[in-house]
């Protein structure tokens, strides 16, 4: 499934992965976000503990641009800038095309999503 990303006037596409938690959140689809600027490397919008469905946790190295879901807080992220941390999180997808240094320093940001054509 592709998905476009609307922030700043700026389109961004990305693979989302075939499990529960992608499906749950494509089921919200189209919606748009106010997501939060985090520890300078993510965005942030937190749907809060079960806000999507469970999928199974990897706990490796991301890769900026992933799209995760971080079930404790039930956060639904952007990565968007690597500084080595390892945790658990569900991988829901990986933007492949847009330049996310947008989001560096930018503060919080209403960010649209919904299905590519």
């Amino acid at each position: 499934t592709n998905l476009k990303i609307t922030v700043g006037g700026k389109v961004f596409f990305a693979t989302l992965e075939d499990n529960a938690t992608a499906k749950d959140f494509i089921k919200k689809l189209p919606t748009t976000l106010k997501m939060e600027n985090l520890y300078d490397r993510e965005m942030c919008y937190h749907y809060g503990a079960g806000g999507l469905a469970d999928s199974k946790t990897r706990s490796d190295n991301y890769e900026v641009g992933d799209i995760i879901y971080w079930k404790p807080r039930g956060s639904f992220v952007i990565l968007y800038k690597q500084n080595g941390e390892l945790f658990e999180r569900i991988h829901l997808g990986r933007i492949t095309e847009g330049d996310l240094n947008i989001f560096d320093g930018g503060g919080d940001m209403e960010i649209k999503f919904e299905l590519a054509e």
